[in-house]
């Protein structure tokens, strides 16, 4: 069985909207390739057979883009009506879903992290959840998460806006479905604060640390140096 994913699609970019103003921010065009191209580009090497978009603003536009596959792999679209927060466009996505587990990523961030460590790692400890960490010299633009010796996440640091080194939450999950859908939540919730920081004690959540290339594309100065950075990528 190949690998899938889900991805968090639905974005407006709202502190973007200087730059880019007529389109989902993960269309957003770096060096005339949606961001979302990249993305996908990265998981069609990696033995994914089926992403699901989990996609709401504009959504046509992606859907227009991409089809229903890229390659070898299956594309699935799962479209919010009104905005369901992360959490509950993960929870729309999983209806779609075909495996028992299922990789979760940002469509606006980059982060090419090993997904077969990340998978030995849930398989190892029983996970129901695995974190992609990245180690970071400053971390004052992002929370940070606490993660004890034997890699279980113990909890989760607001942004202090203090120029120290910490793990920052990569964006990248591995989530064991059943686990997940069994918690119980409404239809709009965030997966970040109701779920991560909610049962980080109670469940069991795993950290991934690596320190690989990361951007997201969020505010217009890393959009920006995305432009230069992806010229050396292969497409």
């Amino acid at each position: 069985m190949g690998r899938e994913a889900i991805i968090l699609a639905g974005g407006k970019g709202t502190r973007l909207r200087s730059l880019v103003n007529d389109r989902p921010k993960p269309m957003a065009l770096i060096n005339d390739k949606p961001f979302l191209f990249y993305l996908l580009n990265y998981l069609s090497k990696h033995n994914f057979t089926h992403i699901i978009l989990a996609v709401g603003y504009k959504h046509n536009i992606i859907r227009e883009y991409f089809g229903t596959n890229l390659r070898e792999i299956k594309l699935s679209y799962s479209i919010e009506k009104e905005p369901l927060g992360t959490g509950g466009a993960i929870l729309k996505a999983l209806k779609k879903s075909e495996n028992p587990n299922s990789f979760i990523l940002n469509g606006d961030t980059y982060f090419p992290v090993s997904f077969d460590q990340m998978e030995k790692i849930a398989n190892q400890q029983n996970s129901d959840l695995i974190i992609a960490l990245r180690k970071l010299d400053n971390v004052s633009r992002y929370g940070t998460v606490l993660m004890d010796s034997s890699n279980r996440i113990t909890g989760f640091s607001e942004k202090k806006g203090e120029e120290t080194p910490g793990l920052i939450n990569g964006g990248v999950y591995y989530l064991k479905n059943s686990s997940f859908l069994k918690t119980g939540f409404p239809e709009v919730f965030s997966f970040e604060k109701d779920y991560l920081e909610k049962f980080a004690l109670s469940h069991n959540f795993n950290g991934a640390v690596f320190t690989n290339y990361f951007i997201d594309i969020g505010i217009p100065e890393t959009f920006k140096q995305a432009q230069s950075d992806f010229f050396t990528f292969e497409v």
